[in-house]
């Protein structure tokens, strides 16, 4: 085989390795609106429907909020076989980030906002065995962070202003959906880009007509009597708006 046979069969495949790797809706529901006393239980109520885990973490220093930590990381790694997703709203994550994914994270992000070196950081997580994902809050514009997208297997999107849950989603965010789906297209990068804040039955269709492909919701699944039944059910909102038409 030449080499630019060759070289295009490579390309061939790559691409089609990028569209395969964003053919699958991921539903992520948010322990953050689970009961904090009973963890496991609600990993439990979703297991079979869900893809990831999310799980907020806040030190009350770069957002207004304390939630859950290392300890509790280690213990859900023990009690689900559901992958987690380790959202990091924290101050100086170089320094605690590595140790999320050490404990067994599937993914870790951290905040574009409080991260000195981005791409460093999420080599260090990568090196540890987690994939890498780079978080922008509301009034971020990501246009400043597309550069370094090769580098991170998640962009996680903001629909709200982070620290808490419950909050309206903010449809003006799903411009930067668009932006870095676009830019992920054009540079045919394996790049999931999920979306955080205020995701329902209601604005799950909009956020994946954008192009995000994995989302967060917190109330919308265990606000629910059956969370299953509503994981399933955003899963079918957002395939069906994926969909070709």
């Amino acid at each position: 085989m030449s080499g630019l046979r060759r070289g295009f069969a490579t390309y061939t495949v790559r691409v089609a390795q990028f569209q395969a790797a964003q053919a699958d809706t991921v539903i992520a529901p948010s322990l953050l609106a689970a009961d904090f006393a009973r963890l496991a239980e609600a990993a439990d109520a979703v297991e079979g429907a869900v893809d990831w885990l999310h799980v907020d973490v806040m030190d009350n220093h770069f957002v207004p909020n304390l939630t859950l930590g290392p300890p509790v990381v280690k213990s859900l790694k023990a009690a689900t076989a559901i992958p987690l997703d380790c959202h990091l709203m924290i101050e100086d994550p170089a320094r605690w980030a590595p140790g999320y994914a050490e404990l067994g994270a599937y993914n870790v992000t951290f905040h574009a906002e409080a991260a000195a070196d981005p791409a460093a950081l999420a080599k260090d997580l990568r090196a540890a065995g987690a994939k890498a994902g780079l978080a922008i809050d509301r009034d971020t514009p990501v246009e400043d962070y597309l550069d370094l997208l090769p580098e991170f297997d998640t962009l996680l999107i903001m629909t709200i202003k982070a620290g808490f849950g419950g909050q309206q989603f903010i449809p003006a965010m799903l411009d930067k959906v668009r932006t870095a789906r676009t830019h992920a297209r054009a540079g045919h990068l394996e790049l999931r880009i999920e979306v955080d804040g205020g995701i329902a039955d209601d604005t799950i269709a909009a956020a994946a007509e954008a192009g995000a492909d994995a989302f967060v919701a917190g109330t919308a699944v265990y606000g629910a009597d059956d969370p299953a039944d509503a994981a399933r059910r955003l899963r079918a909102r957002a395939d069906a708006a994926r969909s070709p038409h």
